[in-house]
């Protein structure tokens, strides 16, 4: 598999995570796909082992999605930080909003911060609303303020003064003085020069805490990689690394070391993006983008194109960063079965992950949803993974009668993997609720695009009982991941906040020249950091603005094309009416935050797809999605079987593969 050197670096696309690590790429305009088993203790074996296996000794540009970011949230393993913030104000990551996620639960604990009491630090600085200095940090005080936080320990430190994002000069200050300690440093005004001093802090309290955790790790890949490499030093020096963003593009992973908050859905954003990108080939721009993996399950609507929120919520805390709008469940083929102390059969959120993984792959002891699909004939033992690696349905049935027997439950295997899927299909379906109905979109006028490894398994009952007419399975639908990543353009995402009233400004040619001044400065530091990471060609820019009502306590996001105020904030009365249904065009506009994106279109959108057949003798009703004729219909119930993944096509649906390779499921 792998290649010669040539003058043109191969493009791979690698998403790690769970339990396979899938790769994609490029070869003579053909799309191909390998997976092999993820090595969770350390993903960097898994992703070396591919390069070599797909490169081999020739120059390639890795595209890289992972699942570190958030691993270490949810696990609690990223590093010690120190916060830094204006005196009176340490506590402000522990105060937060005061909202409360479930209003009338007395018992609800709040998730903690990642930097407890004894790590946050004061500093005596203030600048005022509008970017006053009003008293600069003393230089004594600073030395102190090092001499602490070296005592502490910290492996990080996080920087959020009061106002920074209207004035820097206090911060870069405080950040001088910090430097001393040779430990990374997050300073809001880079990161997130915007208001709202709780996410602000958050954000930045988020990426220190990632910092040393991404570093060690993105150097472990480089170092496994260059110890993989026998080629010559001119060779080496033509393989780079990027890494995919939350935002739904890629970046060099100097960027990615340096702002790891950014990474954190890096895995399932790339899912978003090929899905929208496979399904426009199939002539669909309306979307529900359904992910099921071996861990979680992740849903997205996309309504024309993916579009980024500017904050979310990942672990519990708030971040604010562009990440595609993605809703996660704990769902996927490794999710463990078991029965409460009530008898009844709950479904995840734990998982049996990579290692020992389920029954069937060898070493697992416990019933997942892979093992129940398995029982239910609708994983062919002899054609997973196209034959390279059997399932053992034997000891299966073995172990999961012995584990029923042990719960005092009397099912047949039958009726308990029927029981498996139907829970974890109401956990899923659920989910898809929450990104659709629950936002007022109607279901019937989407298609479900499914892909991950265990998605086509799933999406036809799901589509049943959401009332979605079409189910589309993509090409490659185990990869789609990987693909999105490959596909992804170079995006860069800048901002920042003015808090301009349009109404108390003397004239608007003044507020055009400063709307003018402000974006030009966003774009400077776009083409900058374009030329600073060795991209030659022309990008794009983007330039939005975030509006409210003079009083109003969030903002709407509207394109700002030009300078025209009027214009811009015509778009805003006519986003507000879509959004809530009316508008006060009378009422005064405040521009709050101005926002640039930058892009470097990949230009990887055609390729061929690679048609792999599985091993083994066709059945009735189970068939190898190449052998499947383009634009034949068949009927249900039928199960498609291919390398990454396979489909299971419920009696009464039709099915058959589109003129570009997808496979479409209607009712």
């Amino acid at each position: 598999m792998a290649q010669r050197s040539s003058s043109q670096p191969m493009r791979i696309a690698i998403d790690t995570g769970g339990t396979f690590t899938d790769c994609v790429w490029l070869e003579r305009g053909r799309l191909r796909l390998l997976k092999l088993f993820s090595t969770p203790a350390d993903p960097s074996l898994a992703i070396a082992e591919a390069v070599q296996k797909i490169a081999g000794n020739s120059n390639f540009i890795l595209l890289h999605g992972t699942t570190v970011g958030t691993n270490a949230l949810l696990e609690r393993k990223g590093a010690r930080v120190a916060f830094v913030t204006t005196k009176g104000f340490a506590d402000i990551i522990e105060i937060g909003r005061q909202a409360r996620p479930k209003l009338y639960d007395f018992f609800f604990e709040r998730v903690p911060p990642l930097v407890p009491a004894e790590l946050r630090f004061e500093v005596a600085e203030r600048t005022d609303c509008q970017g006053k200095i009003l008293q600069v940090p003393d230089a004594r005080e600073l030395t102190e303020l090092v001499h602490s936080i070296e005592k502490s320990g910290a492996e990080a430190v996080a920087v959020s003064l009061l106002f920074s994002f209207a004035n820097r000069s206090n911060e870069k200050t405080v950040a001088g003085a910090l430097e001393a300690l040779g430990t990374p440093l997050s300073l809001s005004h880079k990161i997130l020069p915007e208001f709202r001093e709780y996410e602000r802090a958050s954000t930045v309290v988020m990426n220190a805490y990632l910092q040393p955790v991404m570093q060690r790790y993105l150097r472990l890949i480089q170092q496994r990689l260059s110890d993989a490499k026998t080629s010559s030093a001119k060779t080496a020096s033509q393989s780079r690394i990027f890494v995919m963003q939350s935002s739904g593009g890629i970046t060099a992973v100097e960027s990615a070391a340096r702002e790891p908050v950014r990474t954190v859905l890096s895995g399932p954003a790339g899912g978003v993006i090929g899905a929208a990108a496979m399904a426009r080939r199939s002539g669909f721009d309306r979307i529900i983008a359904f992910d099921m993996g071996g861990t979680s399950t992740d849903v997205s609507l996309v309504d024309g194109e993916p579009q980024p929120a500017t904050e979310g919520v990942v672990a519990g805390l708030p971040v604010r960063v562009p990440m595609l709008d993605i809703h996660t469940v704990g769902a996927g083929g490794g999710s463990l079965a078991r029965f409460d102390s009530a008898g009844a059969l709950r479904v995840g959120p734990e998982s049996a992950g990579a290692d020992p993984g389920p029954i069937c792959y060898g070493r697992g002891e416990l019933p997942t949803v892979t093992d129940a699909n398995l029982l239910l004939g609708r994983l062919r033992p002899e054609q997973f993974l196209g034959g390279d690696f059997s399932l053992d349905l034997e000891r299966t049935r073995m172990i999961t009668a012995a584990w029923l027997a042990r719960q005092k439950q009397r099912l047949t295997l039958e009726a308990f993997a029927e029981g498996v899927v139907r829970v974890v299909n109401a956990n899923m379906e659920k989910a898809i609720r929450v990104v659709s109905i629950e936002r007022g979109y109607d279901t019937r006028e989407f298609t479900l695009v499914a892909f991950g490894g265990a998605g086509g398994l799933h999406a036809c009952e799901l589509a049943i009982g959401l009332g979605i007419p079409r189910v589309l399975v993509p090409p490659l639908p185990g990869a789609l991941s990987a693909y999105g990543i490959l596909a992804s353009d170079v995006v860069k995402d800048y901002s920042r906040t003015v808090l301009w009233s349009v109404a108390r400004q003397q004239s608007s040619s003044g507020l055009k020249k400063k709307l003018r001044a402000e974006f030009s400065e966003l774009e400077a530091a776009a083409r900058r950091d374009f030329r600073a990471e060795g991209w030659k060609k022309a990008i794009q820019l983007r330039r939005s603005a975030d509006l409210r009502y003079k009083g109003q306590g969030y903002e709407l996001n509207v394109p700002a094309t030009g300078f025209d105020i009027a214009a811009l904030t015509e778009n805003f009365h006519r986003e507000h009416r879509r959004h809530y249904g009316y508008s006060h065009p009378e009422r005064e506009v405040e521009i709050v935050t101005l926002r640039t994106r930058a892009t470097q279109p990949s230009g990887h959108g055609n390729f061929r797809i690679e048609e792999r057949t599985t091993s083994g003798a066709a059945k009735k009703n189970v068939f190898q999605r190449a052998s499947l004729k383009k634009n034949r219909i068949y009927r249900g119930p039928a199960v498609v079987t291919e390398y990454s993944a396979t489909t299971y096509v419920p009696p009464g649906m039709r099915f058959h593969v589109d003129s570009v390779g997808a496979l479409v499921m209607e009712n």
